[in-house]
């Protein structure tokens, strides 16, 4: 089929073999793709996944997942968590205040939702240096756990690979950290 001139959206497009996919574009040039989308909930001192989950793919799917895993993960009132720029609206930043989490993001150079209670934070600075490392999670899940393509069809069973493919990189990451080593024999 030809779909030049074709608007695409979601209304209009549905996948053949996988319903519950949704078309998706990260950036404004770049092509959309049908996908779903993993979240991942990172402690900071040694980088290992506490949290995960997979959505449909939507604009507010990451603030959405980010709240519904800290509201069941983080207990320790005052805890810090870190997040990038597109976490940086008003209505994340009051639910995360809610649930008396200090929300470090990234500040936005224009209408940034965080104010100096959150840039005076100790937890901040820490949040800037550890906030890069949970690329690594992603970058891994993708090159070597094999999330760039997911293997099935289905949010359910797509959950299910996310939540395996993170905990095998904890295991990973563990042997790293704790000098295990692997024998062959």
């Amino acid at each position: 089929m030809d779909f030049k001139g074709e608007t695409r959206s979601n209304d209009t497009q549905v996948s053949a073999t996988d319903p519950d996919a949704r078309l998706y574009k990260k950036n404004p040039g770049d092509k959309s793709r049908l996908c779903f989308m993993g979240h991942a909930l990172m402690e900071n001192r040694y980088g290992l996944v506490v949290d995960a989950e997979a959505t449909l793919a939507t604009g507010k799917a990451e603030r959405e997942a980010a709240k519904v895993m800290i509201a069941r993960t983080v207990r320790k009132p005052g805890a810090t968590v870190g997040a990038d720029k597109g976490y940086d609206v008003a209505a994340f930043v009051v639910a995360l205040r809610l649930l008396r989490v200090t929300p470090p993001v990234a500040q936005k150079r224009k209408g940034a939702a965080i104010d100096g209670r959150t840039t005076r934070h100790a937890g901040n600075r820490t949040s800037r240096k550890i906030r890069k490392r949970v690329e690594e999670v992603f970058g891994w899940s993708k090159t070597v756990g094999g999330l760039r393509k997911t293997r099935f069809r289905g949010l359910p069973k797509v959950k299910a690979q996310t939540l395996f493919t993170f905990a095998a990189y904890n295991l990973t990451r563990m042997g790293r950290l704790f000098g295990w080593r692997w024998s062959t024999a």
